[in-house]
C-alpha cells in the first residue's frame, strides 16, 4: 500500500485480528501518513495525541487479542470530529474559547473503542457545525483532497478530508443539514447518517439537538453498515435516543425530483453527472413533488430552528460574542428574533409538512437525490459566504426535520477532480435498507482521482472542430499553450456543420438546430490562464460556448453566431471538417 492510499476498515481489522498485522504496525504506517500530510494540509486538525499515545493504544489493542478478546474494529484508526468529546483531548468546536476536557468520551467513541478502534484525534469543522462548506474555522480552511482550489464541504470538513486522503479509515462527522452528506460527496466518499437517536448523541456538542445527528464517512457502504453494527443502539445516558429497528424496504421504486425541480444553480456539469449516475438502474423512477420537502428545509435557517442553534450558544453570545466566527454569529444571533408564538407555528407547520412527505412513501421505496448541487472554490465561498453555503443543501437540509435515514454514496467526478454523489433517503429505520440499497444499486463506484499533493492546477477541457484541429492550420494556438491532447470524438447528433464563406483559413461553423448529425472533433485541455488568454483571440463570428458530446457529456467548444451561416455551404453530411478539407 503506497503512501496516502485510502486504508481499509475491513481489511485492517481482518488482518490484525488474523495477526497478519500487529496493530503496532498499523500504527506505524499511519504516524508516517500524518507526517507527510501535514506537510500539505495540517488544517485537517485541531489536535492529535502524541504518537507515543498513539503507539500505547495500539500496543493495548495488541494485549487484548493476545488475551483473547474479539475485536471486531482491532487496530483500526479513526478520526473524531472536534464537536464530539473523546477523553484525554479538548472539545472545541472550532471555538477556542469555547473549549473544555471531557471527563469522558462520547457514547459512540466509547463503542467504537470497545471494539478495538483507536482514535488518532479530533478534526477541524465549521465553527459549532454552522455551514456546509468547510470555510468558517480559526483553525484553519481544509480544502478539497482532490483539488485544493475547492471547499472541502462542512461541517465535518477534517473527518472527510481525512479519510479521503488516507490518515485514517474512517471518521466520525455530524449532520444536522447536511453536514455528513455534503463532505462526502465532495471527496468520493460514502456518509452515512442514521436516524435520529439510532446512534447516541450523548457527549455530542448541540447544534440543534433535536434534529443532530452523529455520522461517520468510509470508503464504502459495506464499511458503513459494519460501524453501524458496532454503535448503534439505545443509550439511557441520551434524552432523545431510539432503540434500534431495521426495517425493511424494497428498491422497486425510486423516488427522483421532477425535471423543473432539480435546482443547480448555473452548473450544467452537476446536472449531467445526476443523469449519469441514473443511467442503467434497473429500477423504476418515479417523479416526486419536492414542494413539501423544500418548504420543510426552509424551517431550517428561514424558520424558528435557527433559535435552537442559538440556544446552544446563548451564554457565549452574551459573553464573549467576539469569540464566534463572524459568519456564524451572524446565522445565530437571528434566532434571538423568534418568539415562542413562531417556535409553535413553525412545529405545526413541520408536522402538516411531515405528513405530506409521509404520503410520499405509499408511491417510492427510496429517494435518491443529487446530494448537492454544485461545488464551489475556496475564494468564492469566502466572497460569498451565506449565499453559496444555502445553495449546497438543496438536496440535504429537509431529511433530518423529516426524520429520515440517509446515506450519500460516490458516483462521479467534476472535471475539477472534485467528487459528485447521490443520496439514498428512507423514512426512519430504513438504515440498513438503505446501506443494502447503495451496495446493490452502486456496488463498484469508479476509483477517486489522484489526491492534489502539489496543488492542482485548474484545467478547462476544449473541443475543436476546424482549423485548430492536429496539423490544421491553426493547431500552433494550441500547442503554443502548452495544451494536452485528450482525444477524438464526436458530438451528440444535434449539430449542423458548415463551411464559412470567404474565410482565411477556411473555418467551420458548428451550430446547434436540434437535428443534425453527430460532428467529429477533438478535445484538448489548457490550464486557465491559457484559455483565457486563448478565448480572447477567437474572432467573430465564432465563440467559445458549451458543446454537448455523443455521450451527453459538456465541454467548452467552438459555436457560431447566425451569421457565419450566411453564404456558408452546410457540410454537415460530411460528419467533420478534415472530410472536408479532404474533399
Amino acid at each position: 500500500m503506497t503512501a496516502l492510499d485510502r486504508l481499509p476498515v475491513d481489511g485492517i481489522a481482518a488482518d490484525v485480528q488474523a495477526g497478519r498485522r500487529s496493530a503496532a504496525e498499523v500504527m506505524e504506517e499511519v504516524l508516517a501518513r500524518l507526517a507527510a500530510y501535514d506537510a500539505i494540509q495540517p488544517a485537517v486538525w485541531i489536535s492529535r495525541f502524541d504518537p507515543d499515545d498513539l503507539r500505547a493504544a495500539a500496543a493495548d489493542v495488541d494485549a487484548r487479542l493476545a488475551a483473547g478478546e474479539v475485536l471486531p474494529l482491532a487496530g483500526v484508526p479513526f478520526a473524531v470530529k472536534d464537536n464530539i468529546d473523546l477523553a484525554g483531548l479538548d472539545t472545541t468546536a472550532a471555538c477556542p474559547a469555547f473549549a473544555y476536557r471531557p471527563a469522558a468520551s462520547a457514547t459512540v467513541v466509547e463503542r467504537l473503542l470497545a471494539a478495538g478502534a483507536i482514535p488518532v484525534g479530533k478534526t477541524n469543522l465549521d465553527q459549532f457545525a454552522t455551514g456546509l462548506n468547510g470555510t468558517r474555522s480559526p483553525y484553519g480552511i481544509p480544502r478539497n483532497a482532490y483539488n485544493r482550489a475547492w471547499v472541502s464541504g462542512g461541517s465535518s470538513s477534517g473527518s472527510a478530508v481525512a479519510v479521503a486522503a488516507g490518515l485514517v479509515a474512517f471518521a466520525l462527522g455530524t449532520d444536522t443539514a447536511g453536514s455528513g452528506r455534503v463532505p462526502a460527496a465532495f471527496h468520493h466518499l460514502t456518509g452515512f447518517k442514521p436516524t435520529r437517536g439510532r446512534w447516541s448523541s450523548a457527549g455530542l456538542v448541540p447544534a440543534c439537538r433535536t434534529l443532530d445527528c452523529i455520522t461517520v464517512f468510509t470508503a464504502t457502504a459495506g464499511e458503513a453498515g459494519l460501524i453501524d453494527d458496532i454503535v448503534a443502539g439505545f443509550d439511557p445516558a441520551d434524552a432523545l435516543s431510539r432503540t434500534r429497528d431495521d426495517i425493511p424496504r424494497d428498491t422497486r421504486r425510486i423516488g427522483i425530483p421532477r425535471t423543473d425541480q432539480r435546482p443547480w444553480f448555473g452548473d450544467i456539469e452537476s446536472a449531467f453527472l445526476y443523469d449519469q449516475a441514473l443511467a442503467g438502474l434497473d429500477v423504476v423512477f418515479v417523479e416526486v413533488d419536492m414542494a413539501p420537502l423544500n418548504e420543510a428545509a426552509r424551517l431550517l435557517y428561514d424558520g424558528p430552528w435557527v433559535a435552537e442553534r442559538t440556544a446552544a450558544l446563548k451564554d457565549l453570545l452574551h459573553n464573549d460574542p467576539e469569540a464566534i466566527h463572524p459568519v456564524v454569529r451572524e446565522i445565530v444571533e437571528k434566532g434571538f428574533t423568534f418568539s415562542a408564538v413562531d417556535a409553535f407555528q413553525g412545529g405545526y407547520r413541520l408536522a402538516e409538512l411531515a405528513r405530506a412527505a409521509d404520503a410520499i412513501w405509499a408511491d417510492v421505496d427510496m429517494l435518491l437525490l443529487p446530494t448537492t448541487p454544485k461545488s464551489y472554490r475556496v475564494r468564492e465561498m469566502l466572497d460569498a459566504p451565506i449565499a453559496l453555503n444555502a445553495s449546497l443543501g438543496a438536496y440535504t437540509n429537509f431529511v433530518n426535520l423529516l426524520d429520515m435515514a440517509a446515506i450519500a454514496v460516490p458516483t462521479g467526478s467534476y472535471q475539477s477532480g472534485v467528487g459528485f454523489g447521490v443520496t439514498l433517503m428512507g423514512p426512519a429505520g430504513t438504515d440498513r435498507a438503505l446501506i443494502d440499497a447503495a451496495q446493490a444499486l452502486f456496488p463498484a463506484p469508479a476509483p477517486p482521482p489522484p489526491l492534489d499533493l502539489e496543488g492542482r492546477m485548474e484545467t478547462v477541457k476544449l473541443a475543436v472542430v476546424g482549423a485548430h484541429l492536429k496539423d490544421m492550420p491553426l493547431h500552433w494556438q494550441l500547442t503554443s499553450r502548452d495544451a494536452r491532447f485528450v482525444g477524438e470524438a464526436r458530438t451528440a447528433p444535434v449539430y449542423r456543420l458548415y463551411a464559412i464563406a470567404d474565410s482565411v483559413p477556411p473555418k467551420p461553423a458548428l451550430v446547434h438546430s436540434g437535428e443534425g448529425a453527430a460532428i467529429a472533433l477533438e478535445i484538448y485541455e489548457l490550464d486557465m490562464a491559457a484559455f483565457g488568454s486563448f478565448v480572447a483571440e477567437v474572432p467573430p463570428p465564432l465563440a467559445i460556448g458549451t458543446v454537448t458530446l455523443e455521450d451527453g457529456s459538456l465541454v467548452k467548444g467552438f459555436i457560431a453566431e447566425p451569421r457565419a451561416t450566411t453564404g456558408a455551404e452546410d457540410i454537415t453530411d460530411l460528419g467533420g471538417w478534415r472530410a472536408f478539407i479532404a474533399r
